[in-house]
């Protein structure tokens, strides 16, 4: 895959865990910048750094409400994280039925 530029590379900016912190909180609904700093205890211009790279990315997007910025989960340039992690699941399903057939003779030579 071809990727023009780490400040557009969705795998690079979520790759930070404070911008996915960002981005699991916009999943709950729009935000206003302000509520998006105190969870992470950060300065408010790194927030807005992290913010900058998230709509760089396409990830978020912001609007004007007054004096307030706020922002707002975009999840559709997340598809191609999705896609990607899908082609690996067949490798989850297959250990998760070892597993599973691990437990169960465990269980039978228990009793």
């Amino acid at each position: 895959m071809h990727r023009a530029s780490a400040s557009a590379d969705v795998f690079h900016v979520i790759a930070d865990p404070t911008r996915r912190g960002i981005l699991d909180l916009l999943s709950g609904g729009e935000r206003p910048a302000r509520e998006l700093e105190a969870p992470f205890h950060i300065s408010q211009p790194a927030v807005s750094k992290h913010l900058a790279v998230l709509r760089a990315a396409g990830l978020v997007s912001q609007r004007q409400k007054g004096r307030m910025r706020i922002y707002r989960l975009e999840p559709g340039r997340l598809q191609d994280v999705f896609n990607w992690v899908r082609d690996y699941e067949r490798f989850w399903d297959a250990k998760l039925d070892e597993l599973g057939r691990y437990l169960d003779r465990r269980k039978r030579n228990k009793r």
